[in-house]
């Protein structure tokens, strides 16, 4: 039997084994710390650099079904691009709030997982939320920013890009540009002031809305106090009010298919009431400004009858013959004397009626202020109906003291149009007026400019900002629809006609080349029912006695909705003047009320301007974005009057929209898109052409 084998013969000293273990245990501890050292080492060098260096500089905020919002981190702006980055609407700039070059990115969504809504806060600075409306009826999105400063005196300040972007809208101003882009304003309070006293602030029609042709609207609250500054051809801006009392900056962005689109979806957010048409039948007469400078009610009377009859002699037809403030009282009190003077007893030839003036059409201006020197403030200030006019009182629960200002060279009160006494008793007033003078037409003039903030005054809360002249409206609807007013905000809705401002006696943006610019932006802000100012201009308040240039503006002036004058034709001279006023003023009876009235009803349902730009018809054509010397009546006669002077010829561009334009002079019909060089355009005509489908 074989002898057995020994498994194991010589086993490994126990000693020996775990000597060996733990050596090997040692190295690899070390090796494997010190490759955990490098790997963090090249980590965190590797989160320095993506941070600093490679970080991506676009974060998606808000996505929509066909925009989004994007945060720039480089350049700190807010950005709302198509899903596909291929379009930019908007790019907003909000580099006054936080420190770009040390800043955390702006993608903490303090609101969670809500899909429709970002909130984000800088320390010590501001917090925002940004939430997302999408209306896929009208295929428009919108996005609602509010700003609100974290502690007092923080100032907050959006800047909205002009790159790429022609602007519209905002306010009036001197020398009114479309697009917006080429004015240059100095940031000021964004509310209507009175241009004659403030030729750099804003005037006549303002509103808190801007319209971009990428299809961006642009709609900024309204209760609350805003700045607004203009930097030609780079940015508007808008600024909150620093205060103890941390006033937020609120809007609202919407973005659209195109710009039409876009407006249109603006008229339906900014529209709050029906909207209501003045009296048509002001469209149908010139109105005639009476420029004699008369001291009493008699001359007055006796320069309305004269006038009157170098109308008819003129063949000028029936019209409105204006009276300014100066004349308005000097009639005012002649016939206050009158009725003293029937009182007691006084014969019947000295004491007329006034029936020239009641069977004539005439108009009559008016102001909230009352001259210091008058019987009624004194009468006021003993009956102690002081309130009637802007005050403040002496001290707390003191005497009210009435505020002073001055008003056409001579210092003044200015009606408390919050109170019902007082409105009441200046609606008397017409009343009484309208009795004796038999007048259609009332002129509100003087609503402009916040008096207690011109005065460094701290205003009562229902006279902030520009409320004054949204009041005034609201006492001249109570007067009639025929019921003209120089200023509008928040009012286009109302029935009442705008007078546009006054422009200079010259070919300049300030003069001829202004009326169409102002004209395009009035019925963009929804002031369609326009007195442009008289033909030849009437700042200087001087008679025009250039030839061309009254023709010039008569010409356009044709097609708007009255004509109106401050220089009669027969000062020109000649018998081409006075024909060409008598027939285009056949014209616009003939061819352009019917014209307005059929487009009336449209603004009244939809809100579509009567008069409109170029891009109303091809909105998507960069072509017709800065187009300011023709218009459109409706979306079928495109109007390109000749605005430089010494020219018999233009250039005219026909939008596009699958449709051909027939020159109405000529009957040649040209295909949508033409752009026709050096057409003829003789001194006494002005070129017209009718869509053709």
């Amino acid at each position: 039997m074989p002898h057995a084998r020994n498994r194991n013969p010589s086993p490994i000293p126990e000693v020996t084994w775990d000597t060996g273990l733990k050596e090997m245990n040692e190295t690899w501890k070390g090796a494997i710390a010190c490759l955990g050292v490098a790997v963090f080492f090249v980590m965190t060098i590797g989160i320095i650099y993506w941070q600093v260096v490679d970080q991506p500089n676009k974060n998606w905020i808000l996505r929509g079904t066909f925009s989004g919002l994007i945060w720039e981190r480089r350049t700190h702006s807010l950005v709302i691009q198509t899903l596909m980055e291929d379009n930019t609407y908007v790019e907003i700039d909000v580099g006054n709030v936080g420190n770009p070059d040390i800043e955390d990115p702006f993608v903490r969504n303090l609101c969670w997982l809500n899909k429709t809504e970002f909130c984000y806060t800088w320390d010590s600075v501001a917090e925002v939320t940004i939430s997302l409306e999408v209306n896929e009826e009208t295929e428009t999105e919108c996005y609602s920013m509010n700003w609100r400063p974290v502690h007092c005196h923080v100032e907050l300040k959006d800047c909205f890009s002009m790159t790429n972007v022609s602007w519209y809208g905002g306010a009036s101003v001197r020398g009114q540009t479309w697009p917006i882009n080429d004015q240059n304003v100095t940031t000021q309070p964004f509310v209507v002031s009175d241009l004659m006293g403030n030729p750099s602030g804003f005037g006549s029609a303002l509103e808190r809305y801007f319209l971009g042709s990428t299809g961006v609207a642009v709609l900024v609250s309204p209760d609350i106090p805003l700045q607004l500054g203009l930097d030609s051809r780079h940015q508007f801006c808008l600024q909150s009010l620093p205060s103890m009392e941390r006033v937020p900056l609120q809007y609202t962005v919407c973005v659209a298919r195109n710009v039409k689109a876009a407006h249109q979806e603006a008229v339906q957010q900014l529209s709050q009431h029906s909207r209501e048409l003045p009296d048509m039948n002001a469209l149908w007469l010139p109105f005639w400004k009476l420029l004699a400078n008369m001291d009493s009610g008699p001359k007055v009377e006796r320069e309305l009858r004269t006038f009157s009859n170098r109308l008819r002699r003129h063949q000028l037809g029936e019209g409105v013959i204006s009276l300014n403030e100066h004349s308005t009282t000097l009639l005012s009190d002649m016939d206050h004397d009158y009725l003293n003077s029937r009182k007691r007893g006084m014969s019947k030839r000295l004491t007329r009626d006034l029936p020239l003036v009641k069977l004539l059409n005439i108009s009559i201006t008016l102001s909230p202020f009352l001259g210091v020197d008058t019987t009624q403030f004194h009468t006021s200030l003993m009956d102690g109906t002081e309130a009637f006019w802007l005050s403040l009182p002496s001290a707390p629960r003191g005497q009210l003291i009435p505020v002073m200002s001055q008003w056409r060279g001579k210092f003044c009160v200015k009606l408390n149009i919050t109170n019902p006494g007082a409105a009441s008793w200046f609606l008397d007033r017409v009343g009484s007026l309208q009795a004796h003078l038999g007048m259609e037409y009332v002129v509100l003039e003087g609503g402009e400019g916040n008096l207690f903030e011109e005065q460094s005054l701290r205003p009562p809360q229902a006279l902030g900002g520009d409320k004054y002249i949204s009041l005034l409206a609201d006492l001249a609807t109570r007067i009639g629809d025929s019921t003209i007013v120089t200023a509008g905000t928040r009012s286009s809705h109302k029935p009442l006609f705008v007078r546009m401002t006054p422009l200079q006696s010259d070919w300049s943006p300030m003069g001829l080349k202004g009326i169409i610019p102002s004209l395009l932006h009035h019925t963009l802000l929804g002031y369609n029912f326009l007195i442009p100012d008289a033909v030849g201009g009437s700042l200087s308040g001087d008679l025009v006695t250039d030839e061309e240039l009254f023709i010039r503006w008569l010409e356009i002036i044709a097609f708007l909705p009255v004509i109106s004058f401050h220089t009669p034709p027969w000062v020109c001279g000649e018998d081409r003047v006075l024909n060409l006023t008598r027939a285009y003023i056949v014209k616009h009876q003939r061819d352009v009320v019917p014209l307005i009235e059929k487009y009336a009803e449209e603004w009244q349902m939809t809100g579509n301007p009567i008069y409109r730009p170029m891009w109303w018809l091809s909105p998507s054509d960069p072509v017709t974005f800065t187009i300011d010397d023709q218009f459109l009546i409706g979306d079928e006669v495109l109007v390109a009057p000749v605005v430089e002077k010494g020219a018999v010829q233009r250039d005219i561009y026909l939008p596009d929209g699958g449709f051909q334009w027939q020159d109405s002079r000529s009957a040649q019909v040209f295909d949508g898109g033409t752009f026709l060089h050096d057409h003829p355009v003789p001194l006494e005509e002005v070129a017209v052409f009718l869509r053709r489908s």
